[in-house]
Formats: structure tokens, sequence, C-alpha cells
């Protein structure tokens, strides 16, 4: 049980959350998945790099140059909302970037990617299907990279769609991902269905997906909320607090 902070929209911890600067996703999805008596305040993340994976990395390399946005505000966790800065970087870079946060400013930075492999963890599944909405380049950076957490990537199912929209990822619609995610609906070698990117919009295709398949499905965004709230409560980070997260007890809407 946390204490008071005697927020009035926070009362029980405030996040501040680190969001790419095109992103369109990261907030609406904090905002249908945070528990209440918790709140979040934005800040967004910009790099002049032309290239997506240069920006990527850009944003980790200006990680301190962010949370200047946040002041001193009382903010009691720190969510990192992009997952492809993890997979450029690599797992050792990554720890040794949240460790040095939690010297640095004394509270806990999670990064996307760690919060899907605490999920992953906390329900014992170590073989996973992948649905991507990233270009083929960044989706074989990010099988390394969940190879390398220890995972077994069995099967990816791809919703990259490069229109010529003003960006592939954040102009995605929850059909083009519903699609991507049927085929390992029907799947029984998985342990998890991983939904990529916090980018993607995830709540309608696992809404749609909840009655057809008993294999637990998780979104990077949704991960990040759950992590970014555990990180405050414990309460939250047991298995059976996550299961009930992943049923959607406290956000699923009709």
């Amino acid at each position: 049980m946390t204490e008071d902070t005697g927020l009035e929209y926070a009362p029980k911890g405030l996040i501040g959350v680190l969001t790419p600067q095109a992103n369109t996703t990261v907030e609406p999805e904090y905002a249908i998945w945070m528990p209440s008596g918790f709140s979040w305040i934005n800040a967004r993340m910009t790099s002049n790099k032309a290239e997506i994976a240069d920006r990527l990395v850009d944003y980790t390399d200006a990680l301190d140059d962010h949370m200047k946005q946040f002041a001193n505000a009382p903010v009691q966790s720190v969510a990192f909302g992009t997952t492809g800065a993890s997979y450029l970087i690599g797992h050792e870079r990554e720890d040794q970037m949240i460790a040095e946060f939690q010297d640095r400013y004394g509270i806990p930075l999670v990064m996307a990617a760690t919060a899907i492999c605490s999920a992953l963890a906390l329900l014992g599944a170590r073989r996973i299907g992948l649905v991507s909405p990233y270009p083929p380049g960044l989706t074989e950076k990010s099988i390394e990279y969940w190879q390398s957490r220890g995972l077994e990537v069995v099967t990816v199912s791809s919703a990259w769609d490069d229109q010529g929209a003003f960006h592939p990822i954040y102009a995605l619609t929850g059909a083009p991902v519903s699609a991507a995610l049927e085929p390992l609906l029907s799947r029984d070698d998985l342990d998890a269905i991983l939904l990529l990117g916090t980018g993607m919009p995830t709540v309608r295709p696992i809404q749609a997906a909840r009655d057809k398949t008993a294999t637990p499905i998780i979104s990077c965004m949704l991960a990040l909320v759950w992590a970014s709230v555990a990180a405050i409560d414990p309460a939250h980070d047991t298995a059976t607090a996550l299961k009930s997260w992943l049923a959607g007890d406290h956000w699923r809407a009709d």
C-alpha cells in the first residue's frame, strides 16, 4: 500500500512519461490503462535526426535533457515510452542506463522493453510470438533483443504498412493490428503473444481477441503502464495482479 502523495489527481502515485516526439498512442493508452488513484505527466522526447533508428538512440543519449521538462514535479517513477531504442542500444547498455538513472534521480526508470520482460517473468513465459509494426530491419533487431533476454521467438506476424502516412507506425489503426494478431491466436506453442511498439494501437485488438485464445496477450504499452505503476506500488508487482491487468478488470470497455 502506498502512502497518500497529497496530490489531488494522483493520491497513490505520479508517473513521468517520456514520449517520442510524434507518437500519438502513448498518452491515449495511458489514459485507458491507468488505474484509479494514479496519474501521469508527459514530456516529449525530441530529436532532429532524419532516420528513425538515429532518433531512437538520440532519445537515450539526451535522457537528462528530457527529464528537465518535469522540473521539480514529484514523479515517483519514469516511463520511457519506446521499445525501439532498447533494441538498438542492447540489453547491457539498457541495464546500465537504468542503474545510472536510479543513482542520479533516486527513482526507477521503467523501459518499455524491460517492462515486457518483467511481465513475462511473472507469467513464467519464455516462448513468444510477436506482432511487429516495424520495418524488417528493426523487427530483426527486436528479435535479437528478446533472444538476448533469454526468450525464444517462435513466430513473427507483421503489421508493417508503409503507405506514405505521416508515420507508418503511429498512423496504424486497430484493424491491421488485429489482422496480424489473428494467425497467432490458434497456435498452441506460445507462452505469450507480444504486440510490439509503443506507437501501435493495441487496446481494441486485445479486446477483440480476448475470447479467442487462452494465451496471454501483452502489448508494450500495457506492460509499460503496469510496470510504471508497479514500480511505485508493489501490490501490482505480482502474477495475480498482472493477470488482472491483462484481463482488463480495471480498464476494459464494453
